[in-house]
């Protein structure tokens, strides 16, 4: 066995992180980690050309986040150890682009409209070097002083439920799940104790039997933190009763951004040899 420790959840620039990949493994390193994998939104990063590369001594894993439906409630998918060129994979992708691209424009004018303020969707698209999300919004309502930070825009704007959310047209989990396999991956379910979830045993059951491999119970919730729809650690003891591999990471998005919290997790290494057989890698 392998020892040293891991963060599976991570975003750059191809995505809504703020750092680019070199920066992200010298913070990494830094933090004492021995592998991490890259996770930017709907998308691979053009620098990621392996299933793992090998950056000094760290080891870097190419992932992804997929935004997805489980059947009518909201969720993300993360894949582990994917081949970036896959044809099942640039054909989600290529949907979700369209898809991003479409909702990032009603937002626009939803905030133009509300706001009564001078904003384009050019000045947002600007800012986005791959994938577009909401924290490009948001950086550009800060600029234009609309709110006086990233998370403001969130919670006043732009997150769920406020007056200028437009929802994401998102695949089905299934479709998603096959993607990542058709590539050679493994998949886990991440952040899970913010879904909207009533009956949990129901719900891992199905998404195990559909192609869900893991489930990311490590995270950093935060005691007390509202939205949980169950105790993190009941979560974890599901996970190993429904015979779930065990993922984590920080969700780090960088430095000036709205989740900067590289090296609040670290994953024991035997997860990710986990995972690595799963992919036939080990």
């Amino acid at each position: 066995m392998t020892f040293g420790y891991a963060d599976l959840h991570l975003h750059t620039t191809a995505s809504d992180g703020t750092q680019e990949i070199p920066e992200l493994v010298k913070r990494a390193a830094a933090c004492g980690l021995s592998a991490i994998a890259i996770t930017d939104h709907d998308t691979v990063s053009p620098a990621l050309t392996q299933r793992v590369t090998r950056i000094g001594r760290l080891e870097v894993i190419t992932g992804v986040e997929i935004k997805v439906d489980f059947d009518g409630i909201s969720g993300e998918l993360l894949g582990y150890f994917i081949e970036p060129n896959a044809p099942a994979l640039k054909d989600l992708f290529s949907f979700m682009g369209k898809a991003r691209a479409m909702r990032m424009e009603k937002m626009v004018i939803r905030c133009r409209d509300y706001l009564q303020l001078d904003i384009s969707l050019a000045e947002v698209r600007a800012l986005a070097q791959g994938s577009i999300g909401r924290p490009h919004l948001a950086k550009i309502l800060v600029e234009k002083g609309a709110v006086e930070t990233m998370s403001d825009a969130f919670t006043q704007l732009i997150g769920d439920g406020q007056p200028c959310y437009i929802p994401l047209e998102r695949p089905g989990f299934r479709a998603a799940a096959h993607a990542v396999h058709a590539a050679g991956g493994a998949t886990s379910l991440p952040h899970p104790c913010f879904m909207d979830v009533l009956d949990w045993d129901a719900f891992l059951t199905t998404i195990h039997a559909e192609g869900v491999d893991g489930l990311e119970v490590f995270y950093p919730y935060r005691n007390g933190m509202e939205g949980l729809s169950i105790a993190p650690a009941l979560l974890q003891s599901l996970a190993k009763r429904h015979k779930f591999l065990l993922t984590g990471g920080s969700d780090d998005h960088g430095p000036s951004s709205v989740k900067e919290t590289l090296g609040s997790i670290r994953v024991a290494y035997e997860h990710v040899e986990a995972l690595k057989r799963l992919c036939g890698l080990a």
